[in-house]
């Protein structure tokens, strides 16, 4: 038969502190890996919400929408006597990059690549027209104006149509997104990608473009009127 030792305290009973000793401290060594685990878990998961490392999280547990915005507040009232002649629609893609000195791009940078698309403008304010800018012979079949040229608007770029293509940033832009109320901002961009379809406006006879409408609405409005031969000419108003 197998022998087994057993040690005995001083009243001859076994001592078992040293048992029992021992399924305590794997017991605890257990716990405290499964509490490290579970606190990694946590960490990684509002990490991966934070920097989209888990995209379909949501799908995971659900988002509702709530839209809590207040009324829109009328601040003021500007009447207008622009007609608005002409619109272009404009497209740009935007590449816009930001280095830091002695830093390589994957600790330091961002570059940005954007489509903006927008629309401009192009209008001839009638309320210039003073007095002396319209004449009309006695019998009111000749009329003979002269407006301002034509002018473009500011760009409106349409949120609908315009968005990042990619975005790279470095390890330390990442960090300060992470902390930022706002990261990823696309201000930059958005500012950008104006200026571009602004000047490129410039560039496509918008206005002329404009200018050419508003003649032809302008005859045949004072056309139905009993005109019968309207001259439009566009310049400084007469004074």
């Amino acid at each position: 038969m197998t022998s087994t030792d057993v040690t005995t305290d001083k009243s001859g009973k076994p001592d078992r502190t040293g048992e029992k000793g021992g399924q305590s401290g794997h017991r605890t060594h257990r716990w405290g890996k499964a509490v490290a685990v579970c606190a990694a878990a946590v960490v990684l998961l509002l990490l991966g919400t934070r920097l989209s490392l888990l995209p379909a999280l949501g799908d995971i547990f659900g988002s509702e929408t709530k839209d809590r915005s207040g009324p829109a507040v009328l601040k003021s009232i500007q009447d207008m006597s622009s007609y608005e002649a002409a619109s272009g629609n404009f497209q740009v893609v935007v590449d816009l990059e930001k280095d830091a000195k002695f830093l390589p791009d994957v600790i330091r940078g961002t570059r940005t690549l954007y489509v903006g698309a927008g629309t401009v403008g192009a209008s001839v304010d009638l309320g210039k027209v003073t007095g002396n800018g319209v004449v009309v012979n006695k019998d009111r079949t000749t009329a003979e104006l002269r407006l301002p040229h034509a002018v473009l608007g500011k760009p409106a770029l349409d949120p609908d149509r315009s968005y990042a293509v990619s975005k790279q940033r470095g390890l330390l832009d990442r960090l300060g997104d992470f902390f930022s109320d706002n990261p990823g901002s696309e201000q930059a961009v958005n500012k950008l990608a104006a200026k571009h379809i602004g000047e490129a406006a410039e560039e496509s006879g918008l206005t002329q473009r404009a200018e050419k409408n508003t003649t032809s609405m302008l005859q045949g409005l004072l056309g139905s009127l009993g005109f019968e031969k309207v001259t439009v000419h566009y310049g400084d108003a007469a004074r």
